[in-house]
């Protein structure tokens, strides 16, 4: 990956600030606003202050930036799924909901086109069995094929692995036995699912329990992951949080509640990675307002990784018809395409958010209203990060500049919607064994800003990172965040630290 050209380094900062303050008894008020501080917001991508009097060339000057590369929204063509539920657990781990859950799931998929097959109450040697002969239909399928994995069940976490458990296995059960009954999330499931740089790999795993009684422990629910090039990752609640199934075999659980009402009314002119965001709005706004007291505490955040760059529609059309999918069909108005394609374009999440505030007022029947509610609400959270203090991150860093290839800008656009895994990119992009300077400060500025919006991965290497430059509070502050998050590192990673 080709970096960008990096920013002024800090050093250069503090003496810039140094000569300001310096000078600012010598300047009038009025004037020191206008010239100095135009040109401080110059260096770090600040509007200008309008100067007093004639502005000098060096104030006005607009800061050279370069458009980013949106990526193109695409059609894609086969469609497969593999849906799996477990309701038969041992006593009280029965989950009665759950074939509710496959039933819907099922129907779902198919009336946006997947090829479906579907799995009730299967012990771990059938669980096995019907993975392994799924993973042979899709090493079979064209390069360009979505695919879906689908698992609701109980789901625990081992030695750092997320396991989901085969009928009948019992949760409680000893590690030998867990490991024994259960499949291995990345090993066992995403990672033989073939990698598709024409295609997208979609996991979904609503791991739940009926009994909030007796509160987690630290390392139980399921753990974070990062996701695979190509691929989506979809947990029903943060990691090592509670997921909430009703004891009643007539409704779903929430969050697969909300994937099945969002898969039947969602938008074709939609990306599947804003329908999944979507999904976890809904399960939160549903949660959060419930009239159960305690349905409202244990509300559900759902948890997204995701690594991919290109937007891949809903629409299940041939992909001659890619191109028309993408353009044209999805407006009514010429204005309302400029509208999309600047807010598509802007990096700045501040300005994201004031966009997609007006593409709602402006259009709010548009098919593309739902993709600008998650962009602004993306962009709020990412807004609210940017203002505090301590996260160096400024607007320039969100610029390209000449030499940021198309995938640094996809991630860019990503990051400032307030996509945690696009972040992590963007600062490991910047990552050096430099113990100061320009890329330094933008490596940390960027891991600072991927664990805020809540990827515990970053923040956990930000750690190790702050250990190996023998600063141990702001390692303290990076492990405690990662732990706040959910994620527990691997034994192996977690021995670096000591």
């Amino acid at each position: 990956m080709t970096r960008p050209d990096p920013e002024a380094p800090s050093a250069l900062r503090r003496r810039l600030a140094s000569r300001l303050r310096r000078r600012l008894w010598q300047w009038p008020l009025a004037a020191w606003l206008g010239g100095a501080a135009g040109r401080v917001a110059a260096q770090y991508g600040a509007a200008p202050v309008a100067p007093a009097g004639n502005p000098s060339p060096a104030a006005t000057a607009p800061v050279p930036t370069v458009a980013p590369e949106v990526p193109a929204a695409v059609v894609l063509g086969e469609r497969l799924a593999l849906v799996l539920g477990n309701r038969a657990y041992p006593e009280p781990f029965d989950l009665p909901s759950i074939h509710k859950n496959v039933r819907d799931m099922e129907a779902a998929l198919a009336r946006r086109g997947f090829q479906v097959t579907a799995g009730i109450d299967l012990d771990p040697a059938a669980a096995r069995a019907t993975v392994e002969a799924f993973l042979r239909r899709v090493a079979a399928a064209p390069p360009d094929a979505i695919v879906l994995f689908y698992f609701s069940g109980h789901g625990v976490q081992l030695n750092a692995e997320n396991l989901l458990l085969g009928a009948g296995v019992n949760p409680s059960g000893t590690p030998e036995t867990l490991l024994k009954g259960s499949m291995v999330l990345q090993p066992d499931v995403v990672l033989k699912l073939p990698r598709r740089e024409q295609g997208l790999t979609i996991a979904v795993i609503d791991a739940c329990r009926t009994d909030l009684r007796a509160a987690l422990k630290p390392g139980e629910g399921l753990n974070q992951v990062e996701a695979p090039p190509g691929c989506l990752i979809a947990f029903s609640t943060g990691a090592g949080k509670p997921a909430l199934a009703p004891n009643n075999e007539t409704q779903n659980t929430f969050y697969t509640g909300a994937l099945v009402h969002q898969l039947g009314t969602a938008s074709d002119e939609l990306s599947f990675s804003d329908l999944f965001r979507l999904v976890k709005l809904e399960t939160q706004r549903t949660m959060l307002n419930h009239p159960v007291s305690l349905i409202r505490q244990f509300a559900q955040f759902p948890f997204i990784a995701e690594n991919t760059r290109q937007p891949v529609l809903l629409a299940a059309r041939p992909a001659s018809t890619a191109t028309a999918a993408a353009g044209g069909s999805r407006f009514r108005t010429e204005d309302e395409a400029g509208d999309w394609a600047t807010l598509q374009a802007t990096v700045w999440p501040p300005d994201v958010v004031r966009l997609a505030d007006r593409y709602l007022q402006r259009w709010p029947d548009s098919k593309l209203a739902g993709g600008a509610e998650v962009m602004r609400e993306g962009a709020k959270e990412a807004a609210a990060i940017l203002r505090r203090n301590d996260i160096r991150l400024f607007r320039r860093s969100f610029e390209p500049h000449p030499g940021a290839d198309k995938d640094y800008q996809a991630d860019l656009l990503k990051a400032a919607r307030g996509d945690k895994d696009a972040a992590a990119r963007v600062g490991r992009a910047w990552r050096t064994g430099a113990q100061s300077g320009a890329e330094l400060s933008r490596y940390e500025g960027w891991m600072q800003y991927a664990a805020e919006l809540g990827n515990g991965i970053a923040s956990y290497e930000l750690a190790l990172h702050y250990r190996r430059q023998d600063q141990p509070q702001p390692a303290a502050r990076w492990e405690a965040r990662a732990r706040e998050l959910g994620y527990t590192p691997p034994p192996s990673l977690d021995n670096q630290r000591k």
